[in-house]
């Protein structure tokens, strides 16, 4: 056998395990998910919490009607930035109501007695969450979002906000422009879809919250 020849299958053998290596390192750090950025809790969570503070915020116990507005089905899981599911967290929500109205003594006027403005879910074995609630509106400085909380053993407490993909006042509301990186401000965006096979007239939509390394308490 020509000496050169072996060399030759040699030298190719660890060039496409070099080529292996190389291309599998990216891939993996790809892997990993952008943790969501924080965002201010704003001036309106709730100073005491309502007695109905369930994941369905378009029903309140007592009321007779449903809230006005257009209904949002919103699913989403909580993950590590290995794509780990955490369960067991709770999940608040709370937004302005149809007419852009909250419920608290420091917003203008009165809200929707029909729309709960605040509810909670439970993290799931999967890390999943639902919550029924209604297509944020925009008002008077903001773009249309809702804000969440998520808190719970072993976790450091994360506030953000939710925004709506496609919103034209998303390039102007100063607290969504505080998000500097492209990729953190596009976790924070959720695109909604009809789902009239979830309710009539109504939307859905997914928005998954990743805790980064400094919230998690391994």
């Amino acid at each position: 056998m020509d000496p050169r020849r072996g060399l030759s299958r040699r030298g190719l053998v660890f060039t496409g395990l070099g080529l292996m290596i190389l291309s599998a390192a990216p891939a993996s750090r790809a892997a990993a998910l952008v943790a969501t950025p924080r965002q201010t809790e704003g001036p309106f969570y709730p100073d005491s919490l309502p007695l109905d503070h369930d994941n369905d915020l378009l029903r309140v116990e007592g009321q007779a009607r449903q809230a006005a507005g257009m209904p949002l089905q919103l699913f989403g899981r909580v993950l590590t930035e290995s794509a780990r599911p955490l369960a067991g967290l709770r999940v608040e929500i709370w937004q302005c109501d149809a007419s852009g109205r909250y419920h608290h003594p420091r917003d203008r006027g009165s809200a929707d007695p029909a729309f709960q403005g605040y509810g909670q879910a439970t993290t799931a074995a999967d890390g999943s969450y639902r919550f029924r609630t209604l297509r944020p509106v925009s008002y008077p400085g903001r773009t249309p979002h809702i804000h969440f909380a998520i808190s719970g053993a072993g976790v450091g407490r994360l506030t953000t906000q939710m925004y709506v993909a496609g919103e034209p006042q998303n390039e102007h509301d100063s607290v969504l422009g505080r998000i500097r990186d492209r990729a953190a401000r596009d976790s924070v965006m959720v695109a909604l879809a009809p789902a009239p096979d979830l309710e009539p007239g109504g939307l859905k939509g997914t928005f998954d919250i990743v805790l980064g390394r400094t919230l998690l308490d391994d």
